[in-house]
């Protein structure tokens, strides 16, 4: 399957914001499903399947949930790099139910923030969504990404899902400037990982 996204024409789409709340519409303990979601809004479907598999992390979960975040991290970052054109998902996960009550809350505690979003992203640049090599630079990062967050490090959750999030909300808003910022971000969280990575396995090293 060929990766192929049209330039944007005619009202602007709903922004992250407006999409959040329209995902927060109805009862808190109504149960969704990923493939339903991503089926909805299948234009955005690869920015909302990356915010919905980053939720996990700003929130109080049983240990591990970071791996699972960053396996779907890395899978969406591979089929970037497959160019494909709408998320596949194995069939467990796709039929994952989770309850509403946890998209709302992601939007009451960051609202302040979503509502910022709105005034900083619009869609511009949108050559980088269907440049291939900028496009496979992006799959290729959040495979990287995906793997840094999975990684059991304690406190990093927060800070690597807000990383990524960037990405997310680029898709979203194909706003290819947003994304640029994702990949500085990236770059730099690689980086410094790599070097403090180092310093640990030395560290460690030394003690033997």
């Amino acid at each position: 399957m060929k990766f192929r996204l049209p330039r944007s024409h005619g009202p602007l789409p709903p922004s992250t914001h407006q999409l959040i709340n329209k995902l927060c519409e109805g009862n808190p303990e109504d149960e969704l499903t990923l493939s339903g979601l991503l089926d909805e809004f299948q234009e955005r479907a690869f920015g909302l399947f990356l915010f919905l598999v980053l939720l996990p992390t700003f929130f109080p979960v049983p240990m591990g949930q970071g791996s699972v975040s960053g396996f779907l991290t890395s899978l969406i970052g591979l089929q970037f790099l497959m160019r494909y054109e709408h998320p596949w998902l194995p069939g467990f996960i796709a039929k994952r139910k989770f309850h509403r009550s946890r998209i709302i809350g992601f939007r009451n505690r960051f609202d302040k923030w979503l509502e910022r979003l709105d005034k900083i992203t619009t869609p511009r640049d949108e050559w980088i969504f269907s440049n291939p090599v900028a496009h496979a630079f992006t799959g290729l990062l959040l495979l990287i990404l995906g793997g840094t967050l999975a990684l059991p490090l304690p406190g990093t959750n927060i800070p690597f899902g807000i990383i990524i999030l960037f990405f997310s909300f680029a898709l979203i808003e194909r706003d290819g400037r947003f994304m640029m910022i994702g990949w500085l971000l990236g770059i730099i969280e690689i980086v410094l990982l790599a070097f403090f990575s180092k310093e640990m396995a030395t560290m460690i090293a030394s003690w033997f």
